[in-house]
Parts: structure tokens; sequence; C-alpha cells
């Protein structure tokens, strides 16, 4: 029980890594407030975690409007009376390069994934400030180290979390406040399926082209992402601000 009396945010907890890392936040003791744009797949999350003997709350909301993510914040706190960590995984994919690539799909990606990791930040911290404790997580990408052919938007919006992350943890370390970047590599999620409908691959042939790009031979699962999750949101990385936290068989290392 590694989070017993905390309350953790996670955006885009309706599905794959989030719910995967909400699921597990949710067993280790936590309190969760998920969010998500689809309020039937938010609900059928959160009924999971209160069935199980969790304590679990949804608010639909779109990261890319600072209405939305202050509503999010204020929910979490009327439901459970503070914040102590904050999930930023909410994000978006579009297989293009930057020829091919459309302005809406340059915006949308950036919006979310980076205006969005901005906003619920900008609107967490306060509160974490005045507690003098805090822990923000947020979702990067071995992509936003190395980069990556054909995902020029994803590449800029999760590089940019990188260093994002890096200001924000010089910004607030003595507050008493970590903050830190977590990138996986390929994982086996509802995007990557898409994705691999957009390329006109079935799964199968999808899953085996991404696995033998990876030197341990596999994609991650969404368990093995909200594991590294637990980690950073533990006391098991107190000493831990600044930092990318790789979790890709692999992938980066050459």
């Amino acid at each position: 029980m590694k989070l017993t009396d905390k309350v953790a945010i996670i955006t885009g907890g309706n599905s794959g890594i989030g719910e995967a890392t909400a699921k597990l936040f949710s067993r280790e003791g936590a309190r969760v407030c998920i969010t998500g744009r689809n309020e039937e797949r938010c609900r059928k999350v959160v009924e999971e975690i209160n069935k199980t003997g969790g304590q679990a709350v949804f608010v639909v909301a779109d990261v890319r409007f600072p209405d939305e993510c202050r509503k999010t914040l204020e929910t979490t706190v009327e439901a459970f009376g503070k914040v102590d960590i904050l999930f930023n995984n909410a994000g978006v994919y579009f297989a293009e390069n930057a020829v091919d690539c459309p302005e809406e799909h340059w915006d949308l990606t950036i919006d979310i994934s980076l205006k969005g990791t901005f906003l619920m930040s900008k609107f967490a911290l306060p509160s974490m400030i005045e507690q003098q404790s805090g822990v923000i997580i947020n979702v990067s990408s071995g992509w936003g180290i190395l980069g990556g052919k054909k995902a020029v938007s994803y590449c800029a919006a999760k590089g940019g979390i990188v260093l994002m992350t890096k200001a924000m943890a010089l910004d607030h370390a003595g507050q008493g406040i970590r903050v830190n970047s977590l990138c996986p590599g390929d994982v086996q999620t509802p995007m990557l399926k898409e994705d691999a409908r957009m390329q006109g691959m079935t799964w199968d042939e999808y899953h085996a082209q991404a696995a033998a790009q990876r030197p341990m031979g596999r994609i991650g699962t969404v368990e093995e992402i909200a594991k590294a999750a637990l980690f950073l949101a533990s006391d098991d990385s107190t000493f831990m601000t600044g930092a990318s936290l790789v979790v890709d068989g692999g992938g980066t290392a050459g």
C-alpha cells in the first residue's frame, strides 16, 4: 500500500496507460480522480475501481481548456480534500511528417499533450505549494528523447514535455514538490491499435514489426508502465526530480 491516504488525478484515465495506472494507484491505497472526454468509458473505469473497494470519481474534461482543468482540480478537492499526485497522461498521436501533417493535427497534439500538461500542472501546483508536498508525473515518450519517423507533432509535444518537466522541477523543488517525466516505448494501448488500423495493418502484423525494433523483442504492457508511474508517485523515488524515466524495452539504448 504505497499510496495510502494519497489523492491522485489521472488525465486520460479512461483507457490504456491511464486506466491501468488509476487501478494500480487505487489498489495501492490512493483515492483517484480520472479525466477523459468519453463519459461512458470514464464511468466504467470508476465503477470498476469502486466495486473493488477503491474510491474514485471522474470528470468529463478536455485538458486543452483551462476552465475544464480548473474544474477537475476543484472536483477532486471537493471529493477528497486535497491533491497529492498529478499524472499528466492525456495525449494523441498522428503518424505524419512535417509535409503531411495538417495544421489541425499539429494544434491538437500540442494542445492536448503539451498545453494540457501545462494547464493541469498550473492549477494543481497552488494546493501542492500550500501543503509543501506533491508529485507531478508527465507522460512523455522515448520519442521525446530521440525522435522518430513520421511523428513530427508527437515528437515536438513529447520533447517539450521533457524540458518543461525539468523547468518545473527546478522551480518547485524547494517547495517539497517532485516533477518527473515518464517515457514509455511502444505499449499495447488503444492508441497503438488505432495507428495499426490507420496504416492498414492487422494488429498481429503491427505488433510483430514494433517488437522486432526493440532489443527485448516485444512491446510493453500498460501494467508495466503503471508500475513505473507508481515508483515515481511513491516514496520509493523521494530523491528524484527533473528526471526522465525511460521504460521502453531498450529502444533508446542504442
